[in-house]
């Protein structure tokens, strides 16, 4: 059966009496922010709500992933597509969780792939749905992220943001240049995440702000990215396309050797792009890129799984090491963030390598929810200015 919005596209979903919307409102614009957080994946959105009083840390309420079965998002030839189904199944857990919809005084989502972009914060608006809804190649599951929540804008009158979106790029000039002009370097990875630690780190350990600091972050997940921050911005970086290899993308490669398999006839574009981006790096060797089942075969005696992971530490310290040139070895920290940066093994191999550049802090897990909700807090409490998204 094909999929039936709950509400109608063009319509206010979940109508709100006026007189109700705007007592509650008053209340909490005055006195606690409650910011409702969107984190689409490509099987399961992740929400969370947060909420802060005047003057106080914000606080999460709670988290809930939302997941997709195949056969529900089979039905959808690209991203936008599941807006509606999205946004409902956003609704029903709000529901399931009694979130009273008017007490929500902003909503913010991982931001998708718009133009290039400084980082901060990005108002959702018209201008930036036209522009994911025109955009059908190099898409990303967050673009649909930022159509509901202008959804939600548009429902109950609050704001709706973006913040540091995967299409960050802040580079250097120096850093653009490659062998071929027509291809210069572009930022894209874990803006979000990297950046958040960064920001924490110059907080909570430097006592810095971030303008002040000099840090290497270390993103380690299914694809991996690695950011150096120098004067607030990360003016050089390397993704997963360019660096040491991950647990599901196959890093830099010696570029004939590419072509000449991207042209051998074995592969469509689709298959090739998957087979570099999805079937890679410890999944292509080892056949599963899950970093626990990986550590099992090695403590069984696997010796080439040992090889293969740690071939993966091997290649990551070496970006590390490639991005402190960029600055002559004065790097304040580095920074080992990601879903990886729980194994005690893979970090303590890259600290080895590394631990002579600069100190390692190791902040396991990811941050992209706080993150966002810190962001939305921020230019709430106009202790930061949102950007108005326009195509010039």
């Amino acid at each position: 059966m094909p999929y039936r919005p709950l509400f109608c596209a063009s319509a206010k979903p979940v109508p709100i009496p006026q007189e109700r919307k705007l007592s509650l409102r008053g209340s909490y614009y005055n006195k606690m922010q409650r910011i409702l957080v969107i984190n689409p994946g490509s099987t399961s959105t992740k929400i969370a709500l947060y909420e802060a009083k005047e003057g106080e840390a914000i606080k999460n309420v709670f988290t809930r992933s939302i997941v997709h079965s195949e056969d529900e998002l089979k039905q959808f030839s690209w991203v936008m597509e599941q807006l509606d189904y999205r946004y409902d199944c956003i609704i029903n857990t709000l529901f399931d969780e009694g979130v009273e919809l008017s007490s929500l005084t902003c909503v913010v989502s991982r931001g998708g792939m718009i133009p290039p972009c400084a980082s901060g914060a990005y108002r959702v608006n018209d201008a930036m749905i036209q522009y994911m809804m025109g955009s059908k190649i190099d898409t990303h599951i967050s673009n649909v992220g930022c159509a509901v929540a202008y959804r939600f804008e548009k429902a109950l009158g609050i704001p709706s943001y973006i913040y540091d979106p995967v299409t960050v790029d802040e580079l250097d000039p120096i850093a653009r240049i490659t062998g071929l002009p027509e291809l210069p370097k572009v930022s894209r990875g874990h803006a979000l995440n990297s950046h958040a630690m960064a920001h924490r780190c110059a907080r909570d350990i430097m006592h810095k702000p971030l303008s002040e600091c000099t840090f290497i972050v270390q993103h380690l997940g299914g694809g991996c990215s690695v950011w150096l921050f120098k004067g607030g911005r990360a003016i050089d970086m390397y993704s997963d396309d360019d660096a040491g290899f991950a647990p599901e993308r196959c890093g830099k490669l010696q570029a004939m050797n590419l072509i000449k398999l991207c042209y051998s006839g074995k592969y469509t574009l689709s298959e090739i792009t998957k087979k570099v981006r999805g079937n890679a790096g410890l999944r292509a060797h080892l056949g599963t890129s899950n970093a626990v089942e990986v550590e099992k075969m090695i403590e069984s005696g696997n010796e080439h799984a040992k090889l293969v992971y740690e071939a993966l530490a091997y290649g990551v310290a070496k970006g590390i090491g490639d991005l402190a040139t960029a600055v002559c070895g004065k790097v304040d920290r580095i920074i080992l963030t990601g879903g990886l940066s729980h194994s005690n093994m893979l970090t303590g191999w890259i600290k080895k390598r590394v631990e002579f550049i600069a100190p390692v802090e190791i902040m396991a897990g990811e941050f992209e929810m706080e993150a966002l909700a810190e962001g939305a807090l921020r230019v709430m409490r106009k202790q930061e200015m949102a950007t108005e998204f326009s195509i010039n």
